[in-house]
């Protein structure tokens, strides 16, 4: 048989001449002649097809109705082709006949069961049916699938035979080769379009195995991409739902349709019965029935064909066929999958798409949510809609473990509610949760409390709240989850107050939480407690009642967390001047730990109204009320077990809250009286005294005039008689200088009515540290006393009489200096208390004559003794300082004048300033600006102003600062004193004189000092004046030549005017007074003072930046003008200052601001890079390279953040670009390019971003250069703080960086210590707790760590060793592998030389195994055993370098007691030489050397003794053998140095006694030897009597008393009294016998009571 085929649109034209095939298969392709119009359109039945009309006659004749005769003659025609085909099937042979046969027949006979016979129909199904099983048992043959498609998707199709194409498509396309069916792929795709919902799933139940062998082309391009879906958008929706449901698709799983859904597992655990579907089986998690019985179709997938599946959709959505926001989901969906292969593959696709996923997208947030969620019953009209089959179930714990990290990176996520919360409440306790699901539910707390908008958080607040009180009340098991539940609650409180205020029962329950939890909890307890702070401080009424009850009861509780938080309470939650809380706060004040007692002094010492504008009337409690309240409490103590009992004495409160409650009343007493309290400055307490006077005058008279009324309790004492009384209290128990200074002053400003009761009182001046002070007040009031009686001098007591109070009274003199203040302070007040003193012109001759180089405060000293001494009995000084204030002061009318100002002024003017010696020049001009300051309204400063201003305008061009300072400063003073005359004189000849640079000539003698120290090189031209011409010259161009006062005043300010001396002259007041009075002509003067920074001559640049720190900052358009302008002056020095100014101003600025300007810059800068002197050229240079690169910075950060998408591209380049800023010496640079960089992560690839943070890394952990640390600190906390989510995603990489860089060593530069900031912030920002922080990225933080311990550079490696320390510190224990991997990388690390810093890592040893010591117990493969520890450290400390060697005993002493381990002979052979050598005899024998080296030395020496006594105690070992050979030697050495040596060695040796006796196995019973026990104990008896007689160190006093107390409380629980021979006990008894009158009461009480004990043994 002969035929020819064509290949004509897709379908196959047959033309048979012989045989009937042709006319079998064209009668097949007619259906109903009728319904087609005619059988002479046959053709267009089949296109390509051509028809060979057989039919006799044209049935379409009659028109007007169906021609029944043609019809039936066709179908019996029909019937007779159909049965051919039978035929011809029957008799094919191989498959490859079949193939053909069905090739051709297939579409044509399947088009026939559109026939309206019946029987038509009928014979197709059975040929159907036929043909189904030749084909189902031979699956090698392919069917003529493409055909079927067309046919299938033609429009004029009828469903019957579309129904049944889509079955043979079903059956053919699987055994399509694979190449074939990624070819015809996009045409299941195509036809899927219009059809019904079960033909469009088997349709993608075909595409999506195909899937896996698609190519793509590398470029997407929309004209080669295989799948042209842009214009689909309903088949994209179509495919990505099928799609998804496959990912979700479980392997294995068999649909049971007796499973019923009963345990249903969804999100809100409500059985799905209620929807009435309890029928349906149980579908995978994340789907629904119908879903399921989809997605499995006719033929389920294998296992293996599933994951093939997954593959090939990932790499679909991989090749972006569909827009990427649609498939995020899947990608997540996918990340979670149980085969690794599928997983990798979408997590990979995930980071890499990252940084373009815009997670705050609506669209994909509510996807992820409504995958995690299912389909919750809700009772609203949708909810009850949904089909039981169609209900999805949420998906498996396994999926929210992916999904909940994406919700943690979007904003959208936070505020999306009602999601938001259930799934809050899913991952916190759904049915199917578990403990990585819990800590993730609570990340999205914090990031909900943290992100979610004030208005989107206030219907969640509640829900929150509950959720986390439950989670806390009801999960106990992991103390790191309860943690941050802990901490989500201190969030909560931040962000939503008012949620907090009304419930004070949780703030108890954290309180108590923080009594009873773990140690690992309590920190995040704290800080949560912490944060609620602030929801608390509106209380009101009863509920401020119940919260003060609260945190007193808190505030005595044993654990010091506790009482940290209720001081924080206590000082924040009540207004400042609220008293119950300020008491609390008070008796936290004696609280025994620094922690605590610590805040409450910084709450209780601020002072109010410092830098608030508010009135300060309500900020401190009035004195009276608090004096009660104290007084009241404190009788209310006297009578419970809470008064302290100090040797006779009884007190209310403790020593320490009792001092600083009297300092807290004095502070209240100056705040009611209306000054600035303090109560940390004698000498600012003294200023006020007058004031503080008024009011307790006023105080006493309001309760004398009406006793009975002075309080509500009549006949009560007055405040201020309780409060002398409660000094009196204090001072009987414990001294103070303070507290006595609060008694004196008391009494002084009252002394009519108070000194009385003092006058024969001194007997509670105890201690002899005050006793010096005491004695002076105890004669001043005293003294005052008798005064006011007019008594005569010869009746006053001499304080000479109280001598023998003063057993080292030359002791107690502080320093020399202070000495010399005082002397000469009271020299210049003789001739002010006395008018007839004779000697007055000789005193201040001799004043004057003092000078000395380098004493520039005595000067000041000196300045106002002359004063004093110049103006006599009128002078200020001669007021009562406790009554008067100066500016109060007039003097008395009958007093004698012996005022001497003109001679001391004629002898300053001509004598001193002129002196040829500069230090007697500098001192002159000091006491000259005493003069004026002081005297300022006496004549004859008033009469002699020009020569006054011409002496400070010779001392302008001196060589010292300070002197200028001085001298200019005077200038604007003797300026402001003169009238309008004066003034102009004053000022044209201040002008002349700086122009013309007329000099003072001194006269040069023998003696003349030319040049001092340092001002070599200056050249002797009146350089100095030249920063004063600039002024000058400056204020001249204003055409204003006064204001050249007002540039002084700002120009240079020196150190000095801010200690104490210089500050009383007030210049901070003239300047800020300057300051405004200059505003008019700011707009002239801020240009050039700009430029005037940038002076090449040192001086003038200091003082114009000091008057332009004073001025300016908002000038920038003058400023930027006039340099433009002066880049091409004519003189090199403004061409260059103009350079480097403009270089200044551009850099970190935004070009927004200078935009206009930049051509023009731009253009005249590169003309000065051809200036004629060098130096000019460079800052040109300079200034363009800052010009270019600040302004890329900030051109990439304005990109980042309006075109994002657009920059990705390139963002890679822009890195590499900004890189090579980073390490630019120019800092402004470096800062502006990490800015950047810190902005461009966001928009760059995860690869780009890694690459980056590995270069970082590299160039931290290599580098030496400074400039490379800095850069990583800038750069790592510029993408912390512009793009938290990037560092975020690549936490591991950067913290645990960041946490090395907050170990770094910093030298005293500032720049070390602020990158150890920068690295800090990065670091607490981004880990909830340090701890916790430290828990989360453990391995991380050991890999750098070692990394840093095996660095090259030194300081690395101790910075390494600093940061495992903390480690050590903060995990209090380290669990295997971790601590093997930490003690091996340290103890490698101690191998080889001592180098700088090396002794870091001993100290972390020491840290690491007191911290873990248990876990070190037990053998660990790869964990160094105590024993290796122990030899390593050892063999330290033999090391030479006495500084290290001390850290190294020390260190191992510590790792001895930690491990109990003995290896004391060892280590004695170390260190009893090293105490030997370092005795008092050896000490000090060597003293060629200078005196710092021998002082250095003796310092050395002691601490290595210290070191060796305290690391003897920790290492005496718990083992008889040893003990029996060393405890002889031991003590006998520490008794040797008892005898000998300094009290800090005799206290270090003390404290070793403890320790040894402590361990001293011969003091139990069962280790007793009577003999060696008393020889032990005599030898000590003897020796420890010098430490307890040590009349001048309490401390050594104490310790020794406890080392007794020990000895006793041991002898008498073993029962070993007679070892204590007589001998021993009248040497002990005696020695404390003296301690009977210790200065120290409590010392006086534990004596007495052991030499009790001691004597009953009698």
């Amino acid at each position: 048989m002969h035929s020819d085929v064509n290949e004509s649109d897709g379908a196959p034209t047959l033309t048979n001449h012989s045989g009937n095939d042709n006319t079998v298969s064209d009668a097949l392709h007619c259906d109903n002649p009728l319904a087609r119009g005619g059988w002479a359109g046959g053709a267009a039945a089949a296109p390509g097809w051509r028809a060979v009309p057989t039919v006799p006659s044209d049935p379409s004749v009659d028109s007007s109705g169906p021609n029944c005769g043609a019809i039936l003659l066709f179908s019996f025609y029909v019937l007779d082709q159909l049965e051919r085909v039978f035929l011809r099937l029957g008799h094919a042979e191989t498959d490859e006949q079949l193939q053909n046969i069905i090739s051709k027949f297939l579409p044509p006979v399947l088009l026939k069961l559109s026939s309206t016979q019946e029987g038509v129909r009928k014979k197709v199904m059975e040929l159907l049916v036929h043909l189904n099983k030749r084909i189902k048992s031979r699956p090698k043959i392919q069917l003529p699938v493409e055909t079927l498609l067309v046919q299938y998707q033609d429009p004029a199709a009828v469903s019957f035979v579309t129904n049944f194409t889509i079955i043979y498509v079903k059956m053919g396309y699987p055994r399509l080769p694979v190449e074939k069916q990624c070819e015809l792929a996009p045409t299941l795709l195509t036809a899927m379009e219009g059809k019904p919902q079960p033909q469009q799933d088997s349709l993608m139940h075909l595409l999506i195995p195909t899937l896996f062998h698609m190519k793509y082309p590398v470029e997407s391009s929309k004209s080669a991409s295989p799948f042209n879906l842009a214009e689909k958008p309903k088949t994209v929706q179509l495919l990505l739902d099928f799609m998804l449901d496959v990912l979700l698709m479980p392997y294995g799983y068999v649909l049971n349709e007796s499973q019923s859904r009963q345990n249903s597992s969804s999100a809100q655990g409500s059985s799905s019965n209620s929807g009435g579907g309890s029928g349906i089986p149980q579908p995978p998690p994340g789907m629904s029935f119908y879903a399921a019985k989809r997605v499995i179709g006719d033929n389920p997938w294998t296992p293996e064909q599933l994951e093939q599946c997954k593959l090939g959709i990932v790499k679909f959505i991989e090749a972006e066929q569909v827009p990427e926001l649609e498939a995020v989901l899947h990608l997540v969906i996918a990340s979670s999958d149980t085969r690794h292969s599928v997983a990798t593959a979408a997590d990979l696709e995930l980071k890499s798409k990252q940084s373009l996923i815009d997670w705050n997208n609506p669209a994909i947030v509510n996807k992820m949510y409504k995958v995690y969620l299912g389909d919750i019953p809700l009772k609203t009209k949708e909810g009850a809609v949904l089909k039981p089959e169609l209900k999805r179930d949420p998906v498996s714990t396994r999926v929210k473990l992916k999904i909940v990290p994406h919700l943690l990176r979007s904003r959208q996520a936070a505020e999306t509610f009602p999601a938001n919360i259930q799934v809050v409440y899913d991952g916190l306790f759904g049915t199917n949760t578990n403990s990585k699901l819990r800590t993730l539910s609570l990340q999205f707390v914090h990031h909900i409390c943290v992100t979610c908008p004030e208005i989107k958080i206030k219907p969640l607040g509640p829900m929150l709240l509950n959720g986390l009180t439950k989670l806390i009340n009801e999960y106990k098991e992991d103390p790191k989850l309860l943690s941050m539940a802990y901490s989500a609650v201190g969030k909560l409180s931040s962000r939503m107050p008012h949620l907090f205020t009304k419930d004070i029962a949780l703030v108890q329950q954290l309180f108590e939480a923080l009594c009873k939890e773990e140690p690992e909890t309590r920190l995040a307890i704290q800080e949560a407690l912490s944060m609620m702070v602030g929801a608390y401080s509106t209380l009101e009424g009863a509920q401020r009642t119940l919260m003060e009850a609260l945190v007193a009861s808190y505030l005595i509780k044993p654990e010091v967390q506790v009482r940290q938080v209720a001081v924080k309470f206590a000082s924040t939650v009540f207004p400042s001047d609220h008293i119950p809380s300020r008491y609390l706060l008070l008796l936290a004040a004696g609280d025994p730990r620094e922690e605590v007692h610590g805040e409450a002094q910084r709450v209780l010492r601020c002072l109010p109204g410092r830098n608030r504008k508010d009135s300060a009337s309500k900020q401190m409690p009035s004195f009276p009320e608090m004096v009660y309240y104290i007084q009241e409490k404190a009788s209310h103590r006297m009578k419970t077990p809470a008064k302290y009992m100090t040797g006779t004495t009884v007190l209310p409160f403790n020593p320490a809250a009792f001092g600083e409650i009297v300092l807290y009343l004095r502070m209240c007493l100056a705040h009611s009286a209306g000054v600035l309290p303090t109560s940390q400055s004698l000498a600012d307490m003294q200023d006020h005294a007058p004031a503080i006077g008024r009011y307790i005058r006023t105080l006493m008279s309001g309760s004398q005039a009406t006793p009975s009324s002075s309080s509500s309790k009549s006949g009560e004492p007055n405040a201020v008689q309780i409060y002398i009384g409660l000094l009196q209290q204090l001072l009987a128990g414990v001294g103070g200088l303070p507290v006595m200074y609060c008694l004196l002053e008391a009494v002084s400003v009252y002394p009519e009515k108070l000194a009385t009761k003092f006058v024969d009182k001194t007997e509670w001046i105890k201690s002899p540290e005050i006793q010096h002070g005491s004695l002076l007040a105890l004669g001043f009031t005293v003294g005052r006393y008798l005064a006011k009686k007019k008594m005569k001098m010869a009746e006053q007591p001499n304080v000479e009489t109280h001598a023998d109070f003063l057993p080292e009274q030359e002791e107690l003199i502080q320093s020399a200096t202070e000495t010399i203040e005082r002397a000469i302070q009271t020299l210049g007040y003789f001739p002010v208390g006395d008018g007839d003193f004779p000697h007055q012109k000789l005193l201040l001759q001799g004043l004057m004559d003092s000078v000395e180089a380098k004493q520039i405060e005595l000067q000041f000293t000196i300045g106002e003794a002359i004063t004093s001494a110049a103006i006599g009995t009128s002078s200020v000084a001669a007021r009562d300082a406790w009554l008067v204030t100066e500016e109060e002061y007039t003097p008395p009318a009958g007093a004698k004048v012996n005022d001497v100002v003109p001679w001391v002024l004629d002898v300053i003017l001509n004598k001193h300033i002129v002196s040829p010696n500069p230090h007697v020049r500098q001192a002159a001009c000091i006491w000259l600006l005493s003069l004026v300051r002081k005297l300022s309204t006496h004549n004859e400063v008033k009469s002699h102003l020009k020569e006054i201003q011409s002496a400070f305008v010779s001392v302008l061009s001196e060589n010292d600062e300070l002197s200028q300072d001085v001298a200019s400063k005077g200038l604007g003073l003797v300026y402001e004193l003169g009238n309008e005359q004066d003034q102009q004189e004053l000022v044209s000849t201040l002008v002349e004189t700086l122009m013309t640079g007329k000099r003072t000539k001194h006269e040069v003698s023998g003696e003349t000092v030319v040049f001092q120290g340092g001002s070599l090189g200056k050249t002797p031209d009146g350089q100095g004046l030249s920063t004063y011409k600039e002024l000058c010259s400056l204020a001249s161009d204003l055409s204003q030549p006064d204001l050249v006062y007002k540039f002084m005043n700002l120009a240079n300010h020196h150190a000095m005017w801010n200690s104490r001396k210089g500050a009383a002259f007030g210049f901070n007041v003239i300047a800020t007074r300057a300051g405004e009075q200059l505003a008019p002509f700011l707009p002239q003067l801020v240009p050039r003072l700009y430029r005037y920074q940038f002076d090449p001559n040192l001086g003038i640049r200091q003082a114009m930046t000091s008057i332009w720190n004073a001025l300016v900052d908002k000038y920038l358009k003058e400023i930027l003008q006039d340099l433009v302008k002066n880049l091409t002056s004519n003189m090199w020095r403004v061409r260059e200052s103009s350079c480097l100014a403009l270089n200044d101003l551009l850099r970190g600025r935004p070009l927004d601001d200078i935009i206009d300007k930049l051509p023009e810059i731009w253009e005249t800068l590169f003309r000065v890079q051809d200036d004629i002197k060098e130096s000019v050229r460079k800052a040109a240079e300079l200034a363009l390279k800052t010009l270019s690169k600040g302004g890329c910075a900030s051109v990439i950060v304005s990109l980042t953040t309006q075109c994002p998408q657009d920059l990705t591209p390139y963002s890679g380049k822009l890195m590499s670009a900004l890189l090579t800023g980073l390490t630019d010496r120019n800092s402004v640079i470096q800062k502006s390019c990490a800015f950047a960089m810190g902005h461009l992560v966001r928009t760059s690839r995860d690869s780009s971003t890694e690459k980056l943070l590995q270069k970082l890394n590299g160039w931290y952990m290599e580098k030496e250069e400074p400039v490379y640390k800095t850069s990583c600190a800038l750069t790592l906390h510029a993408i912390g703080r512009y793009s938290p989510d990037v560092l975020k995603n690549h936490a591991k990489e950067v913290l645990p960086l960041a946490f090395l860089g907050m170990h770094e060593i910093a030298d005293e530069e500032k720049a070390e210590k602020e990158e150890c900031n920068l690295w800090t912030e990065v670091w607490q920002e981004n880990v909830p707790g340090s701890f916790g922080g430290i828990r989360l990225y453990l391995q991380e933080l050991i890999t750098i760590t070692q990394k840093a311990l095996q660095s090259q550079s030194w300081k690395m490696k101790a910075q390494g060793a600093i940061a495992m320390a903390s480690i050590a510190k903060q995990t209090s224990s380290l669990v295997p592998p971790y601590l093997g991997m930490i003690l091996t990388a340290l103890l490698q690390g101690l191998t080889g030389r001592t180098w700088a810093g090396k002794e870091e890592l001993l100290k972390a040893i020491a840290c690491v195994v007191t911290a873990c010591s248990a876990e070190l117990e037990k053998p660990v493969p790869g964990q160094p055993s105590t024993n290796e520890i122990l030899q390593a450290v050892l063999k330290e400390c033999g090391k030479e370098n006495p500084k290290y060697k001390i850290v190294a005993i020390s260190c191992a002493g510590d790792v001895l007691q930690a491990t109990k381990e003995d290896r004391f002979q060892e280590f004695a052979d170390i260190v009893i030489p090293l105490i030997k050598k370092n005795s008092p005899e050896s000490i000090g024998v060597r003293t060629t050397k200078n005196e710092d080296e021998n002082e250095k030395e003796k310092e050395l020496q002691l601490e290595s003794l210290l070191g060796a006594f305290e690391s003897l105690g920790k290492a005496w070992p718990r083992s008889a053998e040893t003990q029996r050979c060393y405890r002889q030697e031991l003590c006998k050495l520490m008794c040797e140095r008892l005898k000998l040596s300094t009290w800090k060695v005799q206290l270090g040796v003390l404290q070793a006694m403890n320790a040894f006796f402590q361990g001293l196995m011969l003091l139990e019973e069962e280790h007793a030897d009577p003999e060696a026990l008393a020889e032990i104990l005599l030898e000590t008896c003897k020796s420890i009597t010098y430490s307890l007689e040590n009349k001048t160190y309490s401390s050594v006093r104490t310790e020794a008393l406890s080392v007794i107390e020990l000895l006793l409380k041991k002898l008498e629980e073993s029962k070993q009294w007679e070892s204590l021979t007589p001998e021993c006990r009248v040497v002990l008894i005696e020695s404390l016998g003296t301690m009977e009158t210790d200065s120290r009461p409590e010392l006086q009480e534990k004596a007495s009571l052991l030499k009790k004990t001691l004597e009953n043994l009698e």
